[in-house]
């Protein structure tokens, strides 16, 4: 086997340079632990963005895959297939939705939320032809394709990238009183939200917030969709982020661990009133739903609720909250976080500073990555034990004190 520097080289003269990765290479992992290819042990505390809850490679969902890998991958939606059926069953009764849309990433579930509540908007609200409005918030990320951008407010996203869809208003986040403002306009169809947003550095709104927002739109005849594509299916603690405040998005939008982390598989659910708005031809997806996909999906589900996930997270999330806290490191201006999607703020006088720290974390042996220059995200797989969380944060305070002694 070739070292990492071949490797590291492979990608940077044949692939795209859209990505700005850690110098490590993975060649295989299992639960909480990754192995680069010179065999080095990490803690992965990124959990690929939160697509591995379950852990790597967990053996009934990679049994599954397998299995079904060996009978029947693909029928299109040409065809019925015998496990799409039985996924579409369990996925709605676990969650409370009338209809599920299957898809393979999370930006194509947006995208499917989006035309969805415009759909619904024309034909169940009245609103005018082409006048629909979308509510989303600052500093926002669901994804990378030309309508999201549109609605970024994040430079690196959408610039040098029009023109830009019309028909998104852009308010703050967690704020109340514009939200209610914003829904005064007829026209509005939905209020895209993320519960907690995570690429901004896991901004938590205030307490009620969301709660507050759903009561809001459902009194203005508004659509709540919910892209707890990170943040959902047991990261914070619960199923749902949702689930914190009690409340039911009236479109939810899920992706990455539905998969486990195998392979990209996306869902939108909706009660029929939204989701049967859309007829066939209008909406779709080759991979969307396949065999593979929806085998996949409903084991993945399966291990987060038998292997009491969400409960893990709740309480792994709250030791090492306290721990960082502990540390009392000068180098950490702010913790937060909800269940293990957490994060800490990087206080130093260079902008590159969490970027640094993320390059002594790895050479101790933790894998993480800094997100809007001064946040490092620390989120790794929900299987992760207190043992490992203890293991954790000695290497972040060995790190952050070895960064600091530097001159």
């Amino acid at each position: 086997m070739q070292d990492s520097s071949y490797y590291i080289g492979l990608e940077d003269k044949y692939g795209a340079h859209n990505y700005h990765p850690l110098p490590v290479v993975i060649s295989k992992a299992a639960g909480c632990e990754v192995w680069d290819v010179e065999d080095k042990k990490y803690i992965d505390f990124l959990s690929g963005y939160s697509a591995v809850n379950q852990g790597h490679c967990h053996p009934k969902i990679i049994q599954a895959l397998i299995d079904q890998a060996q009978k029947l991958t693909l029928t299109s939606r040409a065809f019925y297939n015998d496990t799409l059926g039985e996924y579409e069953k369990h996925v709605t009764n676990l969650l409370g939705y009338d209809k599920v849309l299957p898809m393979n990433t999370g930006a194509e579930a947006v995208e499917t939320g989006i035309k969805l509540a415009r759909r619904w908007a024309y034909q169940v609200k009245g609103v005018e032809p082409n006048k629909a409005k979308i509510i989303v918030c600052d500093g926002n990320f669901h994804g990378r394709t030309s309508t999201i951008i549109s609605f970024s407010t994040d430079p690196s996203s959408f610039s040098r990238f029009g023109p830009y869809m019309p028909g998104f208003e852009v308010i703050p986040y967690n704020d109340i009183p514009a939200l209610e403002k914003s829904l005064e306009d007829k026209n509005v169809a939905g209020f895209l939200v993320e519960p907690i947003q995570g690429e901004a550095g896991i901004l938590m709104p205030d307490e009620g917030y969301l709660h507050k927002a759903k009561v809001l739109c459902s009194e203005a005849n508004v659509l709540l969709i919910a892209d707890e594509i990170q943040t959902g299916l047991c990261r914070t603690g619960r199923m749902l982020c949702s689930d914190h405040e009690n409340i039911k998005p009236d479109i939810l939008l899920l992706g990455k661990a539905l998969s486990g982390g195998t392979l990209p598989i996306s869902a939108v659910l909706a009660n029929d009133e939204i989701m049967l708005t859309i007829k066939p031809g209008e909406h779709g997806s080759t991979f969307g739903g396949s065999p593979l996909a929806s085998i996949v999906a409903k084991v993945s589900l399966e291990v987060l609720v038998d292997e009491k996930l969400a409960e893990n997270a709740e309480k792994m999330g709250a030791i090492f909250r306290d721990q960082l806290k502990s540390l009392h490191s000068p180098l950490i201006s702010i913790v937060r976080g909800k269940g293990l999607l957490n994060a800490i703020v990087i206080k130093h006088d260079n902008p590159e500073a969490a970027w640094k720290i993320c390059e002594v974390f790895k050479d101790n042996g933790l894998l993480s990555k800094p997100t809007h220059g001064d946040k490092i995200r620390l989120a790794p797989p929900l299987v992760i034990t207190e043992e490992q969380i203890k293991a954790s944060i000695e290497i972040i305070g060995k790190s952050l004190e070895m960064f600091g002694n530097r001159k």
